[in-house]
């Protein structure tokens, strides 16, 4: 499958910065943005690190996130509209202005230390990657895995970055008190695709590779063929699937492509440089998916999507899922081990 040069900035996945919603006031330029551009790095100084949902769709309550906004640059990430928050665009801004919660370990310690905590299953992130490449030099995440397997609290990573197995002595700790779970996310095998719609992430055979890795040191891993683009990459479900159990992967998931707030513009730019022959193709599966709209919000539809396009990609998921002997169920995470360490190992830790 070819893909067009990417055309916006080298190694980015929007093209330019979209107008952020909340602001009333809106700047068009006519000059086009440079062919790089640099990515800058915040402090982010939040007192508190665990954030909670109650959302029926996601698959966990707690949840840590070390970074907002992600220097992936994938251009469906339904995470985008958070940058807006911020007083940045859910485009460029989202993957070049990266804020970093520093204290991140050193909070969660202190959360989990505390006399009222529960302990209970942490997702990091469920946000922005835990794993984008600034991490390599940082090691904020492989600090709060640290933290988490002397504690020995539940956690389940989600990324689509092979540097998590740099951290499999920290994640095969835990595994022993089955107590980690590691969802890789590969969205294509195809690395023409994956460059420019994934443009900073992982290749595709890298994730395999991590997944091999971790698979082998006694790590549970699952597949997240998410998201899975109609007219453009559902039809490497069953290869996606097969690839993963092959590289040892126990369970798998999937996630029909959503396009919420600011996303939807940007993944029409990016259809349209990139693909366009297939650009009405594509809006209009998602449209058959999504109640005729590229987004339905709805709790109980967003994460599943509806129609014939849906029912058709979960009959080829189930049916390749029950060949490969993958379970379509979430792994079960245990706290039964959870302990706080004393004094003396405190101190030792920095405690």
């Amino acid at each position: 499958m070819d893909a067009s040069p990417l055309p916006g900035p080298r190694g980015r996945g929007a093209s330019g910065n979209l107008e952020n919603r909340f602001t009333r006031l809106s700047i068009e330029s006519e000059v086009p943005p440079p062919d790089r551009v640099e990515t800058i790095f915040y402090t982010d100084t939040t007192r508190g690190i665990l954030a909670r949902n109650d959302s029926p769709d996601v698959g966990f309550s707690v949840s840590l996130n070390p970074y907002r906004g992600c220097e992936h640059g994938c251009i469906y990430c339904f995470a985008r509209p958070t940058h807006e928050y911020l007083g940045l665009s859910a485009g460029l801004d989202f993957e070049t202005r990266i804020f970093v919660k520093e204290d991140a370990p050193e909070l969660l310690r202190q959360e989990l230390s505390k006399r009222s905590y529960e302990p209970e299953v942490i997702a990091i992130s469920g946000v922005t990657d835990p794993y984008q490449p600034v991490e390599r030099r940082l090691e904020i995440t492989r600090r709060c895995l640290a933290v988490l397997a002397e504690f020995r609290n539940p956690v389940a990573v989600i990324t689509k970055n092979a540097l998590v197995a740099r951290d499999v002595d920290h994640l095969a700790s835990l595994a022993l008190h089955q107590a980690a779970l590691v969802c890789l996310s590969i969205t294509t095998l195809d690395p023409d695709v994956a460059r420019v719609m994934e443009p900073r992430a992982s290749h595709p055979r890298d994730r395999l590779a991590a997944l091999a890795k971790l698979s082998a040191a006694g790590v549970p891993c699952a597949v997240l063929a998410a998201p899975m683009v109609p007219g453009l990459t559902d039809h490497e479900l069953p290869a996606i699937l097969t690839a993963a159990a092959e590289a040892g992967a126990r369970s798998a998931h999937f996630i029909p492509l959503r396009l919420p707030g600011a996303v939807a513009g940007l993944f029409e730019q990016w259809l349209e440089e990139h693909f366009p022959d297939r650009k009405d193709k594509v809006l209009n599966r998602i449209r058959g998916m999504r109640g005729g709209r590229l987004n339905d919000p709805r709790f109980g539809s967003r994460m599943k999507g509806e129609g014939i396009f849906v029912e058709q990609m979960e009959a080829l998921y189930q049916t390749t899922c029950r060949r490969l002997g993958l379970s379509d169920r979430n792994y079960e995470l245990s706290t039964a081990a959870f302990r706080r360490p004393g004094p003396a190992q405190l101190d030792l830790f920095g405690g």
